[in-house]
């Protein structure tokens, strides 16, 4: 299911992927792609796509400025419409991800998670997952990997088709793209941080 709805999904919206690609070109500048190294199935890391959604802006020391400064409105618009996560098609196709399961994070996020929380790698991740639908980066980190796993727990083909069916009507509704104090979600700095050193 993965595959065939992502190759049917690549070749129908192929004009909108150029039509992106070119917008993005003229207001961010190059590369049209945003490359970044994720770990997937078991941790293994793979390499993730999507459209650049932020410029290249940075202080006199050459250091990027924060993701507030560097979002446009432009690319503002494709994270609220995650039109910016399409070229992740690809990544189903190739088989580094799944249409539905936990977003694959950061590398560096690896040692940072407890026991509990490293269930979420035992399944692929996926371009939308359980997390992604209730809340998003609205809630929090805790909250997000009790979803993750959660989801790793009651996989199934219904499961899955429920949370294809309610990402449609929360991109459309555009729930839950920024965190209260931020552009995006702020970064996984561990559980002690916050007092999660549970492992349940």
């Amino acid at each position: 299911m993965d595959v065939l709805l992502s190759l049917i999904a690549l070749i129908v919206l192929s004009p909108l992927f150029l039509l992106i690609s070119i917008l993005v070109k003229v207001k961010l500048g190059s590369p049209v792609i945003f490359k970044q190294k994720r770990p997937g199935y078991k941790g293994k890391i793979f390499t993730l796509y999507k459209f650049r959604t932020m410029t290249d802006e940075r202080n006199e020391k050459g250091e990027l400025l924060p993701d507030d400064v560097r979002l446009t409105k432009f690319g503002s618009f494709l994270r609220s419409t995650s039109l910016d996560e399409l070229p992740e098609l690809i990544n189903i196709v190739k088989g580094d991800m799944s249409i539905v399961g936990p977003r694959p994070l950061l590398v560096q996020y690896l040692p940072l998670y407890n026991e509990h929380q490293k269930r979420r790698h035992e399944v692929r991740p996926g371009l939308t997952g359980l997390a992604q639908v209730s809340g998003r980066n609205s809630i929090d980190w805790e909250e997000k990997f009790l979803l993750d796993v959660q989801y790793v727990d009651s996989v199934s083909f219904i499961h899955d088709w429920n949370i294809i069916l309610l990402t449609i009507i929360k991109v459309f509704q555009r729930e839950g793209i920024h965190s209260e104090s931020t552009a995006t979600m702020e970064p996984f700095e561990g559980n002690n941080r916050k007092g999660l050193s549970h492992d349940e």
